[in-house]
């Protein structure tokens, strides 16, 4: 499987390479797309992009020197027909810069990309959120070469889908950026902290009433507040456990770590690791946690020992075992449900 990861500046490429990254992928909001479109992003992040195709130019040549492959992103969920032209323009430059693939979700700018440019790899985004083998057929016929999992798909299905569409490959989430809306489905953007932030981090305050406006009883306004409370935790994980490290600076946060031996036996090509807009010190440090766990699943330890491995990068097991942290929670119920007979056992023959 291969490591894929973000980029946002030129100077993360080679660090990032040499820390155990195959693939990078990078955004870019050339001076013109603003000027022409205004606030519509051209990838569907505002933040985290390369600022000029002259940057993207020396991106790319800067990972091909140093051994990786780089992605270019045009993913925002839907794209005007004059938007799509200039998207085709930017595609154009970045082919004659010797660039790898392009990481796409509307369907109109898939299929112009394929008819335009048939040698180019096209990547479909999460945001397309293509959840089952049909949909991943018809992204194939479109031209597509790799499928991107949204983040909340299970591990069945992720191999579900491999199975089904074996020539194309798939990539799934492997660690930091959860959201909590339906990504695909969700047309806010995410703006920087001073502008008021991603909307899913709203702190609105609620005041809770019946419709006829009689006055809650005590008990069901600790029942709503103990369900705020909860919100706001599930919240916090969601977003990087508020985007907290560990004294070594490794990222909390959404992780997928202990699903690579399932990956690997489900047929994932490709583990991403979101966050382009993110420090370079979260990338670099997420890059080495998975080629850590991968090197391990690769080199033949048992699922159960890498899972191991995977838990003890970060003094967070307590983390772990809510299962909110977690891309793919079923690892950490199956594993209980694999461990049950045997404490079972045990503690029959103690008796």
């Amino acid at each position: 499987m291969k490591i894929v990861a973000p980029i946002r500046q030129l100077d993360e490429i080679a660090a990032l390479a040499r820390a155990g990254a195959d693939e990078l992928y990078c955004g870019v909001t050339p001076r013109e797309w603003a000027e022409r479109f205004g606030g519509a992003s051209a990838n569907r992040r505002p933040g985290g992009n390369l600022p000029s195709l002259a940057a993207l130019a020396e991106a790319v040549a800067l990972a091909h020197r140093n051994g990786v492959q780089l992605s270019l992103v045009l993913n925002a969920q839907q794209y005007s027909v004059e938007q799509i032209e200039f998207a085709l323009a930017i595609a154009h430059r970045y082919v004659d810069m010797g660039g790898d693939a392009v990481i796409a979700s509307d369907p109109g700018l898939l299929l112009a990309l394929a008819e335009a440019e048939p040698e180019l790899r096209i990547h479909v985004s999460s945001v397309a959120t293509c959840r089952n083998a049909d949909g991943a057929r018809l992204y194939r016929e479109l031209g597509a070469r790799r499928l991107i999992l949204p983040r909340d798909i299970t591990l069945d299905e992720a191999a579900e889908i491999a199975a089904a569409v074996p020539d194309l490959e798939i990539e799934a989430f492997v660690l930091n950026d959860g959201c909590v809306y339906e990504e695909g489905s969700c047309n806010t953007l995410h703006l920087p902290g001073a502008l008021g932030g991603p909307i899913c981090l709203d702190r609105y305050a609620y005041a809770h009433r019946h419709r006829d406006g009689r006055p809650l009883s005590a008990a069901l306004a600790a029942r709503l507040q103990e369900n705020d409370e909860a919100y706001r935790r599930w919240l916090w994980y969601r977003f990087s456990c508020g985007f907290t490290t560990t004294a070594d600076g490794l990222p909390f946060g959404p992780c997928g770590l202990c699903a690579i031996p399932a990956f690997g036996r489900g047929g994932i090509h490709a583990l991403k690791i979101a966050g382009r807009e993110g420090p370079p010190e979260r990338k670099l440090a997420s890059v080495r946690m998975v080629r850590r766990i991968l090197d391990a699943h690769d080199n033949g330890e048992a699922p159960a020992a890498v899972m191991a491995r995977a838990r003890s990068l970060r003094p967070a097991h307590e983390h772990c075992a809510t299962g909110f942290m977690c891309y793919y929670p079923e690892v950490v119920s199956r594993a209980s449900e694999a461990a049950q007979p045997l404490r079972d056992g045990r503690a029959a023959g103690a008796q």
